[in-house]
C-alpha cells in the first residue's frame, strides 16, 4: 500500500510540475496585447476588404443603373458628382441633380482685373465699364473692361459695419441713369439696437468722382447684433420700382421672424425709388404686416433677376448645409424658412424634425435646390444673342464649390446644369451680362473674369 501510494504521489506532483511550466510559458500580459493587436487588425483588415467590396459593388450597381437610365430615357447624368447630404427626397423627378449639359460653342476665359478686395456687386452704367462695389472697405470703382484699369474710389460711400458679411454691398443705377445719375447701393448699417440691411442712394457726379448727396431711403428693421445674413441685392422693376432681398440674421432664434410679417428679415421687399412701399404690394391693406413685404419665409438671398422672357421674377437664396433653393417670387408667397428645408443644420442636426415638404405644410416648393451645397450668390440671366446656346440660361456665382453654374430652364423646370471655371479655385461672388453678350464675374480673391465665345470677346 505504501509503494502505491508513493508512486501516486510522485505522478501529482509531476503532474502539477507539468502544468505549472506550460503556464508560464502561455502566460503574461504582453502576449495578451498582442493576440488583441493581432485579432483587431485581423478584423480591421476583414472590414476594410469588405468596405471596399461593398463599394465595389455600388459603384458597379451605380454604374450599371445609369448606363440604364442613359439607354432607357437617353439623359446624361447629372452634373452634381458628391453624395447627397441628407436623406430627402426631391417633390418632383426635376427639383434637384439636372441632368449635365456642356456649352458647344468655343470659348474664351480671361482675368481682366485683380487685386481688388471683395467686390460684392456690379452693374453695367456704361458700355464696358463698370460700378463695382468693395465690401470690406466700402470703396465704390469703376472698372473698364475694354483695358482693365481701375478707378480711384468714389468719395461719398456711406459708413458702414464691415464684420463678417457685413459691408458696401450691392449697387445698381436708376432706369434713367443717363438723366439722373442716381446710383443705389446697399449695406450692412449701424442703428440702434445693431446692425440692419440699409439702401441708399446719391448722385453719380459729372467727373464719376464722387457720389453726392446721399441718403438713406430705406432699412430693413429690426435692427439685430449680428453680422451675418444682410441679403442685400437690388433690381430695378418695369415700372421704376425696387426689389430689395434681405437675410433673416441667421441665429437662433432671430431666423424665426423670416416667418413674421412685422419684420422685414427673411423676406424680399418692393420699394418706390424713394424708399416708400410700392401701393400693389400684397400686405398694403395688413394692419399686422409691414408694408413693404414682397414674399417672406426666406433664409439668405443674395441672388435675384427677371427672366428675359417670362417677365418672372427669380431669386437664388442660401439653405444651411445643402438645401439651397432657386425660386420663382410671387406676391405675398410664403417660401418656407426656417419651418421647412431641404437642408440640415452645420452641426448635422435635422431643422423642425427633418420636415422638407414644403406644399404639404402650406409653403411653396423651390423650383430647384442643391445638395450638397452650392453656396450661390450672385445671378444673371443670359438676356442676350451673343452665345446663342445660352439665351435665357441663368448664371449663379457659386462660392463652395467654387464655379459658376449654369441653369438650364424649360417652362419653369430645370433641365440641365452646367458648372464653368471648376479649375479657378475662386469663390464667384456676382454675376453680370454686358451689353455686348460678355459673362462676367468677380470673385472673393479680388478678381473679375470676362467670359466670351473664342474670338468675340475685346480686343
Amino acid at each position: 500500500m505504501e509503494k502505491v501510494s508513493w508512486s501516486r504521489l510522485t505522478f501529482l506532483l509531476m503532474l502539477i510540475f507539468v502544468l505549472a511550466l506550460t503556464a508560464c510559458g502561455n502566460g503574461g500580459s504582453s502576449d495578451e496585447e498582442t493576440t488583441e493587436e493581432t485579432t483587431e487588425e485581423a478584423a480591421e483588415e476583414e472590414t476594410e476588404e469588405s468596405t471596399e467590396e461593398s463599394t465595389e459593388e455600388s459603384e458597379e450597381s451605380e454604374e450599371a443603373t445609369e448606363e440604364s437610365d442613359e439607354s432607357a430615357d437617353g439623359e446624361s447624368e447629372s452634373a452634381e458628382t458628391e453624395p447627397k447630404v441628407t436623406d430627402f427626397e426631391p417633390a418632383f423627378e426635376e427639383q434637384t441633380r439636372a441632368p449635365e449639359v456642356e456649352t458647344e460653342a468655343e470659348l474664351d476665359e480671361e482675368v481682366v482685373v485683380e487685386g481688388l478686395g471683395v467686390p460684392w456687386g456690379m452693374v453695367e452704367f456704361d458700355t464696358n465699364r463698370l460700378l463695382v462695389t468693395q465690401r470690406d472697405s466700402a470703396e465704390l470703382l469703376i472698372v473698364n473692361l475694354e483695358d482693365g484699369s481701375v478707378s480711384d474710389p468714389i468719395e461719398g460711400t456711406p459708413e458702414v459695419n464691415s464684420e463678417d458679411q457685413g459691408g458696401l454691398l450691392d449697387v445698381t443705377v436708376a432706369p434713367d441713369f443717363d438723366e439722373s445719375r442716381l446710383v443705389f447701393m446697399t449695406f450692412s448699417q449701424d442703428i440702434e439696437g445693431g446692425t440692419v440691411t440699409s439702401v441708399g442712394k446719391g448722385m453719380l457726379s459729372e467727373d464719376e468722382t464722387a457720389l453726392e448727396d446721399f441718403e438713406v431711403i430705406f432699412q430693413a428693421t429690426p435692427a439685430y447684433e449680428g453680422t451675418l445674413h444682410y441679403g442685400g441685392r437690388i433690381i430695378f422693376d418695369d415700372d421704376g420700382n425696387l426689389f430689395l432681398t434681405t437675410g433673416e440674421r441667421s441665429d437662433d432664434p432671430i431666423r424665426e421672424r423670416a416667418q413674421d410679417l412685422d419684420a422685414y428679415l427673411g423676406k424680399v421687399i418692393h420699394i418706390t425709388p424713394d424708399g416708400e412701399p410700392v401701393e400693389s404690394n400684397p400686405f398694403i391693406e395688413d394692419e399686422d404686416a409691414l408694408d413693404g413685404i414682397y414674399s417672406y419665409g426666406h433664409r439668405n438671398i443674395q441672388g435675384i433677376d427677371f427672366h428675359p422672357e417670362t417677365g418672372d421674377l427669380w431669386i437664388v437664396e442660401f439653405g444651411p448645409q445643402a438645401g439651397d433653393e432657386l425660386n420663382i417670387i410671387e406676391p405675398g408667397n410664403n417660401y418656407g424658412w426656417p419651418i421647412v428645408s431641404y437642408g440640415i443644420e452645420y452641426s448635422g442636426e435635422l431643422i423642425n424634425e427633418g420636415v422638407s415638404e414644403h406644399e404639404a405644410q402650406g409653403f411653396v416648393e423651390p423650383r430647384y435646390y442643391w445638395d450638397p451645397t452650392s453656396a450661390p450668390s450672385g445671378m444673371s440671366f443670359y438676356d442676350n444673342d451673343a452665345i446663342s446656346e445660352w439665351e435665357n440660361n441663368l448664371f449663379i456665382g457659386g462660392l463652395a464649390p467654387n464655379y459658376i453654374v449654369r441653369v438650364v430652364i424649360e417652362d419653369d423646370t430645370i433641365v440641365g446644369e452646367e458648372r464653368l471655371l471648376t479649375e479657378e479655385g475662386e469663390r464667384f461672388r456676382d454675376i453680370l451680362v454686358t451689353e455686348d453678350g460678355a459673362l462676367i464675374a468677380s470673385t472673393d480673391g479680388g478678381k473679375i473674369y470676362r467670359i466670351t465665345e473664342a474670338g468675340e470677346g475685346s480686343e
